[in-house]
């Protein structure tokens, strides 16, 4: 793996790690329900997670904007 995508994968990674420890105390402040808003992290995490990756990728390839 280039370093680019090493460099892509990293930036996912810390961003979900901010997103997973959002997404539950919202949920869980909201529903106080511990069960569900660890399934709710888990699945749309690992999600997101994904869509962030593909929309970092393809934003590489965007000329647009850069000097």
């Amino acid at each position: 793996m280039n370093s680019t995508k090493q460099r892509s994968l990293a930036k996912s990674l810390t961003w979900r790690l901010v997103a997973i420890i959002s997404t539950f105390v919202i949920t869980y402040g909201m529903t106080r329900d511990i069960s569900f808003a660890a399934s709710l992290t888990v699945i749309s995490n690992i999600v997101n997670f994904i869509l962030y990756y593909i929309h970092e990728r393809f934003w590489l390839q965007v000329k647009w904007g850069r000097v």
